[in-house]
């Protein structure tokens, strides 16, 4: 795709509109500011820069322009917010070539009119249809949702898409199509299914997932699409994309198994809910609903593949950050099934979720376990959710309630705690997970200083001189350094200092301490630097080390 689309879109729009037309904007000086969409705050701490058409959130760390804006709020990739912003410009989007048109935009193009196959066939078939309509789902949620049916045929829909110039290769491509043994042609991946579309955070269908209508043995129940170029099932969560916006202003996600239970949970006005498909909730998954919520809460079947796969979820959650609840479900019962029966039911149900790690204590406390054993139960079955947990406080909160309810001595439930090898502990890589902003130093604070007053029709400051003082300070090195630094890389404190500087003239007055700030930083890096030298009792280095130490006194 052209990058010219994106100048053509920042013509277009401003980054005000744009973020104005989700959150209640107010004018601050020469930037705007609200209350962070990311987070539950109660002070103002989001910020919009006109003149940069830049945004910076200091309670999440989140920032950018406005395709980062719109992809942070609607859980969108690159291409799906380029595609939205495009649309609210009156902008046909281009290609690199016409002629040729992107293959994955061709791809989709073929998803789609698979789609619309599936979604014909299912009033063409009335058991399909009374299937659908008994498991409760009424003809808006079939609609909305585009569920389908794969008739029972080996090459149905293979020869409707070839009449439509749709080769075997775009059809194997989007996992529609498998290859035939012993030279016989491609068939039908899904065959004899009700078919639900899963689709990409922007609407766009992307896959399948069919449930089988008549029981065969040699068939599972739900078939899935393979990974393509589209689809990848360990980062898509089916329904995302209906669910988003309700999951950020209600501030928590409900995870389910199956299409099933999603659809008929939005059904029933619960429009928070996600499903995971058919497949292991990853990082990636999980990652997309922290990004909306920090709160989960698990409702899946309540047998022992449902306990597993609500316990391996839990584990990578909480080992995230997140709080995670978790729903007790009747008996032999899938959310389903309780929506069936009533809709206040499952809201109802919800409203009952606990914590995990109170969730298993109670339900250890129910069995009256022999108080020889509890205290084994417990390091088995607790204390590894316990572990996964990042804030020492719940920690200790969990250990109080464990000794209180147990009898256990607190200090023998923090020590089997420790025991708990840490290589059992989920290994996330930090920059997977972690939303903190590095802390600042000196060099950044001049560099985000620099590029504000260089950019300003009447800067605060003379910027020749401190081009000047910076030279001074650290050599021609540290000026290039700064001069050629990217400035969106500090969106955090060049937002700080607009507040701070941005309509007053105290920037005069503080630059000093910040130039002194400044050499103090460097000064005390080159003195680091020689401390293996004098180890050595290299006396060159001795000496330097005793000049700066001087310079650093005196500066400070």
């Amino acid at each position: 795709m052209s990058s010219s689309n994106v100048e053509r879109i920042k013509e277009r729009l401003d980054i005000v509109d744009v973020i104005g037309s989700y959150i209640k904007l107010d004018k601050a000086g020469r930037n705007y500011k609200a209350k962070s969409p990311f987070t539950n705050e109660k002070t103002p701490s989001f910020y919009v820069s006109p003149e940069r058409q830049l945004y910076y959130c200091f309670s999440s760390g989140k920032g950018g322009d406005m395709f980062s804006f719109v992809q942070d709020i609607e859980g969108a990739d690159f291409r799906g917010a380029l595609k939205i912003l495009a649309e609210r410009a009156g902008i046909t989007l281009e290609y690199e070539d016409k002629e040729n048109l992107d293959k994955r935009d061709g791809l989709f193009g073929v998803i789609e009119k698979a789609k619309t196959f599936y979604e014909e066939w299912l009033p063409k078939d009335l058991e399909a249809i009374e299937y659908v309509k008994s498991r409760g789902i009424d003809h808006k949620t079939i609609k909305e949702w585009g569920i389908g049916y794969a008739p029972n045929d080996w090459r149905r829909l293979r020869e409707h898409l070839m009449v439509l110039n749709i080769d075997d290769g775009m059809m194997r491509q989007v996992g529609l199509i498998k290859n035939g043994e012993n030279r016989k042609d491609p068939y039908d991946t899904f065959r004899d299914r009700i078919m639900f579309p899963i689709f990409d955070t922007s609407g766009r269908p992307i896959a399948f997932s069919g449930r089988i209508l008549h029981k065969n043995d040699k068939a599972p129940k739900y078939l899935n699409s393979p990974d393509t170029a589209l689809f990848k099932k360990s980062q898509v969560l089916y329904g995302l994309h209906k669910a988003k916006t309700t999951i950020r202003r209600n501030d928590y996600t409900v995870l389910v198994e199956g299409q099933m239970d999603l659809v008929l949970s939005h059904q029933a006005g619960v429009t928070n809910t996600v499903a995971s498909s058919g497949t292991a909730i990853t990082i990636d998954h999980l990652k997309k609903l922290k990004q909306l919520s920090n709160r989960i809460v698990i409702s899946f079947d309540s047998d022992d593949a449902g306990f597993k796969a609500a316990n391996r979820t839990a584990t990578l959650a909480l080992s995230m950050g997140m709080e995670v609840k978790v729903v007790l479900m009747p008996e032999g019962k899938d959310p389903a099934d309780i929506i069936f029966e009533s809709a206040e039911q499952w809201r109802e149900t919800l409203r009952q979720s606990r914590h995990i790690i109170d969730f298993y204590i109670d339900r250890l406390m129910e069995r009256q376990i022999d108080e020889r054993d509890i205290a084994k139960e417990i390091a088995k079955n607790v204390l590894p959710f316990v572990a996964q947990l990042s804030s020492d406080t719940e920690k200790s909160h969990f250990t109080r309630r464990i000794a209180k309810e147990t009898g256990l001595r607190e200090d023998a439930i923090w020590e089997d705690l420790k025991k708990i090898d840490r290589k059992d502990k989920v290994n996330l890589k930090q920059n997977e997970i972690s939303t903190d902003v590095l802390k600042e130093t000196p060099e950044d604070r001049i560099t985000a200083i620099y590029h504000w007053q260089k950019n300003m029709k009447d800067p605060l400051v003379d910027v020749s001189d401190l081009e000047k003082r910076l030279t001074d300070i650290g050599g021609e090195k540290l000026l290039e350094y700064i001069k050629t630094k990217d400035p969106t890389s500090l969106n955090r404190t060049l937002f700080e200092i607009e507040q701070y500087y941005g309509t007053t003239d105290i920037l005069n007055k503080d630059i000093e301490e910040l130039y002194k700030n400044l050499e103090i930083h460097i000064l005390s890096r080159k003195k680091e630097a020689l401390i293996p030298l004098i180890q050595k009792e290299d006396q060159k280095a001795i000496k330097e080390f005793n000049n700066i130490s001087k310079k650093l006194e005196g500066l400070k």
